[in-house]
């Protein structure tokens, strides 16, 4: 009896590490069906939020794209990739392909984009809720998280969309 009371709390206890800290891809494929219902739509979004909240601390990488390190597309892909869900690898076709969605609307797992140094959007992050986005920022700063309602950002707002 207590040897399975052990294991459960084991198996509880890994279940509850995050992805990065275990040095492994986020969790499984979660993806609804074409036409699913809201709120398999809402519980991915809400994957992915939670999937780029894990790597939060992980090194900033131009051109990165795994748990080497990530530049802010690259973040993109890899926690939409872990949930089954394809995405172009640039910040720019991101924004081009993704279906736009409201500043107003915004939800877990949806994609905030900006122009930093040009016309062209060049920068993109994962909305988490309450106004704030992870995103790898740029390089000699790690995966973090930041407001869209910072001067910096809100200057440089480009819309969102989604993929989910």
């Amino acid at each position: 009896m207590n040897h399975r009371v052990l294991g459960l709390a084991l198996v509880l206890a890994i279940a509850g590490c995050t992805p990065f800290q275990r040095g492994l891809p986020p969790g499984p494929a979660a993806t609804p069906p074409a036409g699913a219902s809201p709120s398999l739509q809402d519980a991915r979004g809400l994957a992915i939020a939670r999937d780029a909240r894990a790597l939060i601390g992980a090194p900033y990488r131009y051109g990165g794209h795994d748990l080497d390190g990530f530049d802010c597309s690259g973040l993109v892909s890899y926690v939409h990739r872990g949930q089954g869900v394809p995405v172009p690898r640039t910040a720019a076709d991101q924004h081009r392909v993704a279906r736009p969605v409201p500043r107003d609307a915004l939800k877990p797992g949806d994609l905030v984009f900006f122009r930093i140094d040009s016309r062209q959007v060049s920068h993109v992050g994962v909305y988490v809720g309450e106004g704030r986005f992870v995103h790898a920022p740029r390089s000699g700063r790690p995966v973090g998280e930041s407001r869209i309602d910072e001067p910096y950002f809100a200057e440089r707002f480009a819309g969102a969309g989604t993929f989910n």
